[in-house]
């Protein structure tokens, strides 16, 4: 196929600047329809009858999903003109028809630009502006802050009207398996977000490494999860992996812990993707009676606690299959399941990736010392249009901008973010284990440690502290307190590591994807 819109592939980085793609054992064939894999070759595998998207009020099969995906491709190609590289915004909470639109633009040969339902027209327009996109398809009810925004708004209600009466199949463009088919825009949990290039191969492979070496599903599985479908990590757990082998998606437009343990209850679900946040607060919720159809729980997006996996697995019987991923990378690259797990640590390096922890000089670093994550694989950084590209990745690898130490027996253990090791004293201090170590004290229902300017020290760790509802009687910020807490740190690690400063607040910032917006703590000034 010739690519008639050639942005996307004019904006790719030189390939000096390409990581190593280790794509050859995956075996995929030079043309490639992603969306005609998951959706045409599943039916064709014998689940047309089989329940693929349970929404809040639209349930659809496999087949009844593949007539809406082609309908809707007979608009785009049809009716709105779009050609094949051209770039089409998504806008909507996680709902079938988002779904359906996501395939269509796919398999129609277009580039899908999915975006946060709570982004605003200031973000939107960056975007749209970034990636010169002419064509949003909008649910009815987030058409305020794109008004103006874009050069063609389609509201859902009218895409429904326009492909009522269209032709019920659709031939799949015969792209390319290195056409570009997705910019996944970054959270922005500092700076401005990064649009980054992902290819019809690069949707079926992290289906077929983290999904089918380390999840493992099946048909009959049910999967659920709070994360938005335009958020990478969203989008595996709740589309890709699902669809690869048959399975079913519940998708919830509200996803807080009420309503994500109501749908795990309602529909018997088996496999649940979320933050470690929310399965922190479902446990403060109560868990007991109503996850007991869950075989499968994966965290990622930050940290996860070791305090959360324990008690997580206590009220369960489930062990979290913790994970990194990078919308760089596309999903999750490091992780382990089962009796593979080792608590406290990430994991190991996924099937077909490969991992190491490096110095400023990309020299691996000896075990238990602390270094830079380097990781390849069969996906990997490509930003559009970014000099970024030439900090992610180096001599072929993916630098993450995570800390992290290897140990003896080959796991990976997460310490911070680079930007967040705290550096108080001459002392390396990494913010995630002091967080770790009071979210062991009763008070504490969450927190965050960054490092404070300080003029004696440098730095010196500073934790913000959200206090446990629900005492009676309830518990109060006070100087005893932060004085008690201080000294709980203390008597469980170094003493130069505890937090000098405390600051009581009643909630964390945090981006739409569950991640702690660190720098919005450094910027309070208090």
């Amino acid at each position: 196929m010739t690519v008639i819109d050639s942005f996307a592939s004019d904006g790719l980085p030189p390939l000096e600047e390409w990581p190593d793609l280790l794509i050859e054992p995956l075996g995929y064939p030079q043309r490639l329809n992603c969306a005609a894999a998951l959706l045409d070759e599943t039916i064709a595998a014998g689940h047309g009858g089989d329940i693929a998207l349970l929404g809040d009020s639209e349930v659809l099969t496999y087949d009844e999903l593949r007539v809406k995906v082609d309908r809707i491709c007979h608009v785009l190609v049809g009716e709105l003109g779009i050609v094949s590289g051209n770039r089409v915004l998504l806008r909507a909470p996680n709902n079938p028809t988002l779904v359906a639109c996501w395939l269509a633009v796919a398999k129609a040969g277009g580039i899908v630009v999915a975006t946060m339902p709570l982004l605003r027209r200031k973000e939107l327009t960056e975007v749209i502006e970034h990636a010169e996109i002419g064509l949003a398809l909008c649910d009815d009810r987030l058409l305020e802050e794109l008004a103006g925004a874009c050069e063609r708004v389609v509201s859902f209600a009218e895409l429904a009207e326009l492909a009522a009466d269209k032709p019920a199949v659709f031939d799949p463009v015969d792209t390319a398996a290195d056409d570009v088919v997705l910019i996944g825009y970054t959270s922005g949990t500092s700076g401005t977000p990064k649009g980054t290039l992902h290819f019809h191969r690069d949707v079926l492979a992290v289906c077929d490494s983290f999904s089918r070496e380390v999840l493992r599903p099946n048909a009959t599985d049910v999967f659920i999860g709070s994360p938005p479908i335009a958020f990478t990590f969203g989008l595996g757990g709740l589309v890709l992996f699902p669809m690869r082998v048959g399975a079913a998606s519940v998708l919830l437009e509200q996803a807080g812990p009420d309503e994500l343990l109501a749908g795990i209850e309602r529909h018997r679900a088996t496999i649940c993707f979320t933050a470690p946040t929310a399965y922190r607060r479902m446990l403060s919720v109560g868990v007991s009676g109503r996850v007991e159809s869950l075989r499968r729980c994966v965290s990622a997006g930050e940290a996860l606690p070791a305090t959360v996996y324990h008690a997580w697995l206590e009220a369960t019987g489930i062990r979290l299959i913790d994970g990194i991923g990078a919308t760089e990378m596309l999903h999750i690259f490091i992780s382990a399941a089962d009796d593979d797990i080792s608590p406290g640590a990430t994991g190991r390096a996924v099937p077909g990736y490969e991992a190491r922890v490096v110095d400023e000089q990309m020299r691996d670093v000896e075990p238990g010392t602390v270094g830079r994550l380097a990781v390849r694989g069969p996906t990997g950084c490509r930003y559009l249009n970014d000099p970024r590209q030439r900090d992610y990745v180096r001599d072929g690898w993916n630098l993450t901008g995570d800390a992290y130490v290897l140990d003896e027996d080959g796991y990976f253990i997460y310490q911070a973010r680079l930007d967040d090791m705290i550096v108080s004293g001459g002392y390396n201090i990494a913010g995630p284990e002091v967080e770790q170590t009071l979210l062991g004290h009763a008070a504490v229902a969450e927190c965050a440690v960054i490092g404070w300017p300080d003029e004696a020290r440098g730095m010196i760790v500073k934790a913000f502290v959200v206090l446990r509802g629900g005492d009676e009687p309830a518990l109060e910020p006070s100087d005893a307190l932060a004085r008690e807490l201080q000294d709980y740190v203390k008597a469980q690690l170094a003493p130069y590591k505890y937090p000098r400063a405390i600051q009581f607040i009643e909630d964390l910032p945090r981006t739409e994807t569950g991640k702690l917006r660190r720098y919005a703590l450094r910027e309070s000034g208090s």
